[in-house]
């Protein structure tokens, strides 16, 4: 009852009218960015990190919110009509909505693709009402040792997961932990890697590496693969559903919520797994299998809702232990640093009103996202048309203004462009950059940690293994490192078996 008392009252702050104004901002600002491919939530909030001098918190969190659950939505319109993914996440939705646009039911994709949203976003919206608290609770048991488990944890989770070699995520990782090194040592007071520059003394500033890696590493990608305008397939009809589509859809709701919210707490984070995973239950499922890979309607409403609730799972670990487990997550981490809040534990203690007001404002910025996205769809479609060379280059001058306008130091615009070099780089040879940028948030949380577990239990590494909680998720980092290459090992296992038996086949037919 606590949980609803506390909901009611941040309903009464999300409902006034300046609050709904701007949770429609973040809820139209983040479909536009969703649908134009090649920029993300993490991006747009990067650059608008600088309005938080400018901006009570309340009102900047629910604008966030709103760009960040927009942006999952407007990902499936370019997917499905230019099949052409606006976010990472809408990979899978492209499979199918694309061959149902092709077989003019573009409609019907992007109805499914909208309700799918609202359902998951409400339903996940739901769970964090009630589990928030108690995961708050939970973690104030946390000691030192257990955050540091939970952190290596999450640097496996991520290298393993994310992108598609190991490797590669830990170069970015190692680059994104390099990084946050950099400045003074809180606890002996020397420079690190400044190379005897002064205004690296206070270290990278994260809006800087954010906005260089995407903003500028994007644009100078998008410039060096310059391709012509691709054809969009124009939507025809009403964006609905009829009630066959609906029988067919709202199992595949449910089942991708109840996949992409566990999985969006989990330290690998981010919702590109739990859609790729609800795509293939779907498949596995459908009574329709005939279907999928020409437009099947089940591949489409699985993995929209299973990306959008995986967004309210990426803010149970945020809010309540302080822990990012995607780009954008990470990004918030700094909006919520950039005002003294620091989530964690006591975070619903300390800051209630503003918490349950962002909740609250979820809850509303859902039902807009239904209510205007599906009758604006034809204005979304004509986003597609602008050309590329005019977007970025409206993106490399906000990306300038916002950086310069957040320090007033020209050295951060040498820095932005330098790191924009570096991810453009990284995108030429598949090295995924959201691993950086929590390595660049992680990397110094997890070192205070670790001296300070090491102080406590005076230089005895035993205390990882001593306490349970540790222990635990320390044997779940080693499972996350391992299982990806399993089905390696087993393959390979396989081959040299089939060889052995073609050999003594051979050595008995001499």
């Amino acid at each position: 009852m606590n949980s609803l008392s506390n909901l009611i009252d941040g309903f009464g702050t999300a409902l006034q009218p300046e609050f709904l104004l701007y949770c429609a901002v973040g809820v139209l600002l983040g479909t536009a960015i969703g649908v134009l491919p090649g920029i993300g939530p993490a991006l747009t909030i990067a650059l608008l990190l600088p309005l938080t001098y400018d901006i009570e918190p309340t009102a900047a969190f629910i604008m966030f919110a709103g760009i960040y659950y927009g942006a999952m939505y407007g990902g499936s319109t370019s997917s499905i009509l230019l099949n052409t993914p606006g976010e990472s996440a809408s990979v899978v939705t492209a499979l199918e909505g694309f061959q149902m646009a092709k077989r003019g039911r573009g409609g019907a994709a992007l109805a499914t693709a909208a309700i799918g949203s609202f359902v998951a976003g409400t339903l996940s919206t739901i769970l964090i009402t009630f589990i928030g608290p108690t995961a708050g609770r939970l973690a104030t048991k946390f000691q030192p040792a257990d955050y540091c488990a939970l952190m290596v944890l999450a640097f496996v989770s991520v290298a393993a997961l994310v992108g598609r070699s190991a490797l590669r995520g830990l170069i970015s990782l190692g680059l994104g932990l390099f990084v946050g090194l950099v400045g003074i040592d809180q606890l002996s007071g020397s420079a690190r890697f400044t190379f005897g520059q002064a205004n690296l003394l206070d270290g990278i500033d994260v809006v800087v590496v954010a906005v260089g890696l995407f903003a500028v590493g994007e644009a100078l990608h998008a410039a060096a693969h310059a391709h012509s305008p691709e054809e969009i397939i124009p939507v025809n009809g009403r964006a609905w559903l009829t009630r066959d589509d609906l029988r067919r859809s709202w199992k595949p709701w449910l089942r991708g919520t109840a996949i992409g919210f566990p999985m969006g707490c989990l330290p690998a984070g981010g919702a590109e797994v739990p859609t790729f995973l609800s795509y293939g239950i779907e498949k596995q499922l459908s009574k329709n299998k005939e279907e999928f890979g020409k437009g099947a309607i089940e591949g489409v409403a699985g993995p929209e809702a299973a990306n959008n609730a995986a967004f309210g799972g990426v803010l149970v670990p945020l809010l309540t232990l302080g822990l990012p487990t995607s780009a954008t997550a990470a990004i918030m981490l700094t909006a919520f640093q950039s005002y003294n809040i620091q989530p964690g534990p006591n975070l619903f203690d300390e800051q209630g009103p503003l918490l349950w007001a962002l909740i609250a404002s979820m809850y509303i910025g859902n039902v807009m996202l239904v209510m205007l996205n599906l009758p604006l769809v034809r204005v979304w479609v004509k986003l597609l048309a602008i050309p590329r060379p005019l977007l970025y280059a409206c993106i490399l001058v906000f990306a300038t203004l916002g950086v310069f306008s957040a320090s007033r130091n020209p050295n951060d615009l040498y820095l932005m462009v330098g790191i924009g070099v570096v991810g453009y780089g990284m995108r030429y040879f598949d090295i995924p950059v959201g691993p950086m940028v929590l390595g660049l948030i992680l990397g110094p949380l997890i070192e205070a940690q670790l001296r300070r577990t090491l102080s406590i239990s005076q230089g005895d590494w035993s205390v990882f293994v001593d306490r349970p909680l540790s222990l635990s998720i320390l044997i779940v980092a080693l499972l996350a490192a391992l299982v990806p290459h399993v089905p390696r090992l087993v393959n390979r296992l396989r081959g040299r078996a089939s060889a052995g038996r073609l050999i003594l086949g051979d050595a008995e037919s001499d």
